[in-house]
């Protein structure tokens, strides 16, 4: 199931990025406080984490920089009133945000952004799937040609097949 973490200091911005989501068919976390964001992020595994840039304790970066370390995988967003040049150049290179949202936003325009986050965060998953599987392929397949070489050596002859004009194999004892 697609679980996703919210962070805002603002108990209001949290029930209306709630009510925007509650259409869609996931588990949505929603945190005032920084500090249980944080806890949540160690039990819980999230595809993506919206975190507001402005909170007391801890800022949106900082948080996201942790979840980044924790959860590698999980697509980052930031939401944010203060929506200068510098904060967007940091926010992206120190905790990798996939985008940096404004207040106030548009319903849709956060609909699209945390459903094309949930999408990226799914091809994440299914690339390193099928990564996974291309590799233990290859392991297969190297295992395969080491036992045709020690088959080889074993009894010279034994891996080489001879075919007549129709494909079929000949059987020969002159190997």
């Amino acid at each position: 199931m697609t679980r996703i973490l919210l962070l805002d200091d603002e108990a209001n911005i949290l029930n209306a990025l709630k009510r925007l989501l509650r259409e869609e068919d996931w588990q949505v976390d929603a945190f005032t406080d920084a500090e249980h964001a944080v806890e949540a992020l160690q039990v819980h595994d999230y595809s993506v984490i919206v975190s507001d840039y402005k909170m007391p304790v801890m800022d949106g970066v900082t948080f996201l920089q942790f979840a980044r370390q924790r959860q590698p995988e999980a697509i980052r967003l930031v939401l944010s009133a203060h929506g200068d040049r510098q904060s967007m150049i940091n926010a992206i290179n120190r905790a990798e945000i996939y985008r940096f949202l404004s207040k106030p936003w548009e319903d849709y325009e956060i609909q699209a952004a945390i459903c094309s986050a949930v999408d990226l965060h799914e091809v994440k998953i299914e690339n390193q799937r099928l990564l996974a599987q291309v590799r233990h392929q290859n392991d297969l397949l190297r295992q395969r040609e080491e036992e045709l070489l020690r088959l080889e050596q074993d009894n010279p002859g034994i891996t080489r097949v001879r075919r007549d004009e129709d494909g079929s194999i000949v059987i020969d004892e002159s190997f």
